[in-house]
């Protein structure tokens, strides 16, 4: 599993935000909008608009088709906001209407599966390579450390943030959407089961086989460096 700093370091890498601004902001922004106040709706697109546009593009084929999703969420945003009944956060009930209508359109053009059919006790691929134990289940080629390799040295190299990147986006789709939705966008585990409709043990599996294949391509890269 990826430690703390290596979720940090994909977060450089992709331009997402791992903190992102608390619940309380939202809050704010959007008693804003129910008062009519457009700049609140504004600031909540600027907010809000990258990572619609990255969660979109792991159930279609295109930036430019991810682009037209995450415009359509936000007029059906603007229409529905005034139901919107607290159940779950601004953001997990936002982010559950992109990708509803992301899933519709990957799906509508042929280039994506209901993300319930990606597998979960199907899956029966090994999360570290069987290669590296012994016989007696102890580590024959355990994970490197980092002590002499800084988040900073790492994040600063083009290569490297050209390594993960292309990592994240190898992984399986199932995997990659709970991965960039974790780490990437910073949402918490009971946030991804509601937004993706999965179960609390679905969304740890995939983040642990997701996130072991991660931190295999930053050892590789390490080992090089």
């Amino acid at each position: 599993m990826l430690a703390h700093d290596d979720s940090c370091r994909i977060q450089r890498y992709r331009g997402g935000d791992l903190t992102p601004s608390g619940s309380e902001d939202d809050d704010a922004l959007l008693a804003g909008i129910e008062a009519g106040d457009e700049a609140a709706f504004t600031k909540l697109v600027e907010r809000y608009h990258g990572p619609f546009v990255r969660l979109a593009l792991n159930f279609v084929a295109s930036r430019p088709v991810a682009e037209e999703v995450a415009q359509e969420a936000w007029v059906a945003i603007l229409e529905r906001i005034g139901a919107f009944e607290g159940r779950s956060s601004l953001r997990t009930w936002m982010l559950r209407i992109v990708t509803n209508r992301a899933k519709t359109r990957g799906v509508r053009e042929r280039r994506s599966v209901p993300f319930s059919a990606m597998g979960e006790s199907g899956d029966t691929e090994p999360v570290v390579d069987p290669s590296r134990f012994k016989p007696d289940g102890s580590w024959r080629n355990p994970p490197e450390r980092w002590e002499n390799v800084t988040p900073e040295q790492i994040a600063s190299g083009r290569e490297a943030r050209q390594c993960l990147e292309r990592a994240l986006d190898a992984l399986p789709p199932n995997q990659r959407t709970v991965v960039a939705l974790r780490d990437v966008e910073g949402l918490s585990a009971e946030e991804v089961c509601n937004v993706l409709d999965v179960t609390e043990t679905n969304q740890r599996v995939l983040l642990h086989r997701g996130r072991a294949k991660l931190r295999k391509a930053l050892e590789l890269f390490v080992d090089g460096v």
